[in-house]
C-alpha cells in the first residue's frame, strides 16, 4: 500500500567510516516510504555526529537514537523497534552497519514481505553464500551454528543466526518482546523463534554476506560458543509460551 512504511533500523558502535556511504546508499534505492533509524551507542568515534548530521541532510527519512552506553546489540534492536513502531512503520527492518549486508537486497526483502511476516537475508538458500575469503573452519562454525539452532528450536528457517530481516508490525507487536533475554549474537536465534512461536510465516531471500571493509568486527570463537549453550536457554525460557501457543 503507499501509505506503508518501512524503517531499518541500523545499531552503530565506532562506525564511523561506514555509516555515511551506506546510509547513502539506503536513500537511493527505489523503495516508497523508506526510512533509517540510526541507534548509537554513544560511539566514541563521532558515529552519533555523523548520524545527526544526516538526519539533518535527510529530515524525515534519517532518525537518531542516542543511547547512553554500549549496552549490547540485544537491547539495542529492542528499544530501536519500539521507537520505529511508534513512529507508524509498517514494517522495521534490521541490518549491520558495516556493509556485511547488501543495501541493494531491501528492494527484494519488501517485496518478499508482500508474502510474508518476515523477510530473511539468507547466506543458506540456493543463491546464498558467505564471504569467499573466509576460512573453511569459519565457514563450517557459521553452517553449523545455523544447523545446531534451527535443529534444537525445530524452525524451518535456514539462516537462524543472520541479523538482515524485515518484520511485519503486525508480528513484531504479537511477540513478547518484554520476555527477550539474548543480548548478544544468539539475540538474532531467538527472535526467530519468537516469531516462529507467533506462527510467523518467513520468506528468504537470498544474499551474499561480505566481511566488513572498515573497522573492527565484534565476533569471535567464543562468542559463538556462547551462543551454542544459549540456545538451549531459549529453548527452555519459552517453554510455557510454547505451550499456551499451541
Amino acid at each position: 500500500m503507499p501509505d506503508e512504511k518501512t524503517i531499518v533500523v541500523i545499531p552503530t558502535y565506532n562506525e564511523a567510516e561506514n555509516l555515511k556511504p551506506l546510509v547513502s546508499a539506503l536513500l537511493l534505492l527505489p523503495v516508497p516510504n523508506f526510512g533509517v533509524l540510526i541507534a548509537d551507542d554513544n560511539s566514541p568515534d563521532g558515529t552519533g555526529h555523523i548520524a545527526d548530521e544526516m538526519a539533518e541532510s535527510y529530515p524525515g527519512r534519517v532518525s537518531v537514537l542516542h543511547r547512553p552506553a554500549k549496552q549490547g546489540l540485544g537491547k539495542a534492536y529492542l528499544h530501536s523497534f519500539a521507537v520505529a513502531l511508534e513512529m507508524g512503520a509498517s514494517a522495521v527492518g534490521q541490518m549491520d552497519a558495516d556493509f556485511s549486508h547488501p543495501p541493494e537486497k531491501w528492494v527484494e526483502l519488501v517485496e518478499a514481505l508482500k508474502n510474508s511476516d518476515v523477510a530473511v537475508g539468507s547466506r543458506y538458500i540456493p543463491g546464498g553464500s558467505v564471504d569467499e575469503e573466509w576460512p573453511l573452519w569459519r565457514k563450517w562454525l557459521s553452517a553449523f551454528g545455523n544447523f545446531y539452532a534451527r535443529t534444537i528450536l525445530d524452525v524451518g528457517l535456514r539462516d537462524m543466526t543472520g541479523g538482515f530481516r524485515l518484520f511485519r508490525s503486525e508480528i513484531l507487536k504479537a511477540m513478547p518482546l518484554d520476555q527477550v533475554r539474548s543480548n548478544g549474537y544468539v539475540f538474532q536465534v531467538e527472535m526467530a523463534y519468537l516469531a516462529h512461536l507467533c506462527g510467523a510465516r518467513f520468506q528468504e531471500v537470498p544474499i551474499y554476506f561480505a566481511d566488513r571493509k572498515f573497522g573492527t568486527s565484534k565476533m569471535s570463537f567464543k562468542i559463538q560458543q556462547e551462543a551454542a549453550l544459549r540456545v538451549w536457554a531459549v529453548r527452555w525460557h519459552y517453554r510455557d509460551f510454547k505451550r499456551n501457543a499451541s
